[in-house]
């Protein structure tokens, strides 16, 4: 019988079956794109291993602890056995291919997030039955909010010692109070291990078998009660999707399943209702379950949330998927290695073929289709065709970036961006042996195509190549990437804050330049007054009479001086706000030249310049950090320790408080890593360069000390 795949075979591993050869072919209805969300280490990655190994999609059940896990495959995975990147996970599963994404739990590698939430319909937000709501959880469900996905909450760990599945459930109840939907329970024992789970939803209970397959068994008496309190709690929150199934409830009659289906997935796709589950990804017990209710309750690629694109008249509407529309893909994802570069897509309307001619909307160039792949992991399967709403991946296309949209070129679309965050941490990257800086440029640049979070400038002003990112521990595996990939040590430092000097009175002074040769001498005498100005860059004025110093030298004198200004007297820092008079000066008919003029200039601005009063101006930033209220006193404190400027604090309307100030830049190297701790990762920042302010003695006399210390290296 067809049920939605055009070629389907069975995958369930238990101890009557054996793994099939997967066949990745299906139409849109039965397809679900669901990133796993949540805390780093509560379980993401070994609960898509679990639904992998349960359905026959890998011969053993890896442990990310033994680096054997689909989906956490790179080198640094495996060596810090954390997720660093995005993987995508295919899972077959009753008649559905469920594109499991796996996202990474810790905070520096929050793009990689923002790219799976970007293609998917559903999300399941993984917390702990050690912990509940985490952190990690928390923003997760921020991130939902904010797109308005469809999710559903999945308690994991616990069969674990120390687990404690009614307070971490509790956490979540006290958080979103009645629209918590559990729909799976755990059975225990008379030592309070959990042995077992009620399916609510079909009123059924299982244990796990002697291989660890689910065996059904009868639900145990004392859980009857809480079965019928759980299948109730159901039935309201059916009743309140529809008045037609709210009439039925009042009436007294029962709902049949696929009423309570129907109302679950309303409840769901409109955010009302969010179903928990729970589960041990190492036993598989709960496994099968959370794949039932993502087949049932999830909402396929044609229902999940429409993104917003630019037609071809350049005007903003929303982007319905449809499979018998006109090709168009988004590419949300880059992985460039050894092996070669794959763009990862989602179909989001027609299918796509090898060998198409499609337009990327960000170059305007015809692109013609490479191989299609379905990926598992770093496993890449080639594939004729990728099916609308579907999730594989395109090799070999050099000039498709993340974030492109490819169409047809008789409808070119371009899709709304990836809203990556802000790089908020910044560090100075050198080379430990001399000369690979251009190793070090090369390698960033093919690491910034992967991760977009990032980027990096070689500042002509400090002398220093600079990379910006989310924090410390990204820049600790770029450093690592750059050495494994492309052969080149490097080192980080703080960057160097560029500062400036101006004047802050007036003097007059005399440069003279007279040099004599065996032949032609050098002679140039000028008389320059420098005062504080009114504008940042350099004001040249000349007010010469009767001919002292002749006009065909005013260039030279501008051009000597703009060349002096770079480098300023106190730490040499360019000088701003300065206005540089002409008044007076000599010449030698014979010994004058352009060179002696722009020679004297620069004595009298050397001799000058110390006398009028220098001051070192630093950067001053504007800085807006949102935090829970809880944590205001202590931000608030460590501002003032940073020399800010409270400037005033708003609610943001979502339970937080936005402080914005006002912080040189000198005391906010480490403010991403300081203020995560301060904070336990809720807070959040934004910080631009507004101007420059006088230095305080203090700050003055470090930035000098580091300035002579940097000249004496460089010597």
């Amino acid at each position: 019988m067809y049920n939605g795949q055009q070629q389907f075979t069975v995958l369930l591993r238990d101890s009557k079956c054996k793994e099939r050869k997967q066949v990745m072919s299906y139409s849109v209805q039965n397809i679900r794109n669901v990133c796993l969300l949540g805390h780093g280490g509560n379980g993401k990655t070994s609960l898509a291993e679990s639904m992998l190994y349960l359905t026959g999609g890998t011969p053993r059940l890896g442990n990310p602890v033994d680096g054997n896990t689909v989906c956490d495959y790179d080198p640094e995975e495996t060596r810090r056995q954390i997720s660093i990147s995005t993987a995508v996970a295919p899972v077959e599963y009753n008649g559905c291919k469920i594109n499991v994404l796996d996202t990474p739990g810790y905070f520096d590698f929050s793009g990689e997030v923002i790219e799976a939430l970007q293609v998917s319909d559903a999300a399941i937000i993984v917390c702990s039955a050690k912990g509940g709501m985490s952190v990690g959880a928390e923003k997760a469900w921020k991130l939902c909010q904010q797109r308005k996905l469809p999710r559903l909450l999945y308690i994991s760990k616990t069969d674990e010692d120390n687990s404690d599945y009614n307070a971490a459930f509790d956490t979540l109840r006290e958080r979103f109070g009645k629209n918590i939907a559990p729909v799976v329970a755990p059975i225990w024992d008379a030592d309070k291990k959990v042995i077992g789970f009620i399916d609510v939803l079909h009123k059924r209970a299982f244990e796990a078998g002697p291989k660890g397959e689910r065996v059904e068994i009868d639900v145990p008496d004392d859980k009857k009660p809480v079965l019928d309190e759980l299948y109730n709690a159901l039935k309201e929150s059916v009743a309140e999707t529809s008045e037609e199934l709210m009439d039925k409830y009042f009436s007294g009659e029962d709902f049949t399943y696929a009423e309570m289906i129907q109302g679950l997935r309303a409840g769901v796709k409109d955010l009302s209702l969010f179903p928990v589950v729970c589960g041990s990804a190492v036993s598989g017990l709960g496994t099968r379950m959370l794949l039932d209710i993502i087949v049932e309750l999830l909402p396929s690629p044609l229902e999940g949330r429409p993104l917003m694109g630019e037609n071809e008249k350049g005007e903003l509407d929303e982007f319905v998927p449809s499979p018998g529309a006109l090709p168009c893909a988004l590419v949300w994802k880059t992985v460039s290695d050894q092996y070669g570069k794959y763009s990862y897509v989602k179909v989001l309307s027609g299918n796509l073929k090898p060998d198409m001619q499609m337009v990327n909307s960000r170059t305007g160039a015809t692109e013609k289709l490479g191989r299609l792949y379905v990926m598992k992991g770093k496993k890449a399967e080639e594939v004729k065709e990728l099916e609308c709403g579907d999730i594989g991946a395109i090799g070999k296309m050099e000039k498709v970036k993340t974030g492109d949209t490819l169409s047809d070129p008789r409808k070119v679309v371009k899709l709304e961006p990836i809203p990556f965050p802000e790089p908020c941490y910044s560090v100075a990257i050198t080379p430990k042996t001399k000369g690979q800086e251009d190793k070090i440029a090369a390698g960033l640049t093919r690491l910034n195509e992967e991760d977009l979070t990032f980027n990096w400038v070689n500042n002509a002003e400090t002398h220093q190549m600079v990379v910006s990112g989310t924090g410390d521990m990204q820049m600790d595996v770029i450093l690592s990437r750059l050495k494994s990939r492309f052969g080149v040590d490097a080192e980080l430092s703080e960057p160097r804050v560029a500062y400036r000097e101006k004047i802050r009175k007036k003097v007059e002074v005399q440069g003279r330049h007279k040099k004599q040769t065996g032949g032609h001498g050098q002679f140039g005498d000028v008389w320059m007054r420098f005062e504080p100005g009114d504008t940042e860059e350099l004001q040249f004025c000349e007010e010469v009479v009767g001919g002292a110093v002749p006009k065909n030298y005013f260039p030279a004198v501008e051009k000597g001086m703009r060349e002096a200004v770079l480098h300023g007297v106190l730490a040499g820092y360019p000088v701003v706000y300065l206005k540089a008079t002409l008044f007076d000066g000599s010449y030698h008919p014979v010994d004058s030249s352009e060179m002696a003029f722009k020679t004297a200039v620069q004595i009298a601005y050397k001799t000058g310049m110390p006398q009028a009063s220098p001051v070192l101006l630093e950067p001053i930033g504007e800085l807006k950090v949102t935090i829970p209220d809880s944590y205001m006193g202590d931000v608030i404190g460590d501002l003032n320790k940073r020399r800010g400027r409270v400037m005033g604090m708003n609610p943001d309307g979502d339970g937080n408080q936005v402080v914005e100030a006002e912080v040189p830049m000198a005391e906010m190297g480490r403010y991403a890593i300081d203020l995560r701790s301060m904070t336990q990762g809720r807070g959040s920042f934004t910080f631009h360069f507004v101007r420059y302010e006088d230095a305080p003695p203090a700050a003055q006399e470090k930035a000098i000390e580091a300035a002579k210390a940097m000249q004496d290296e460089a010597d």
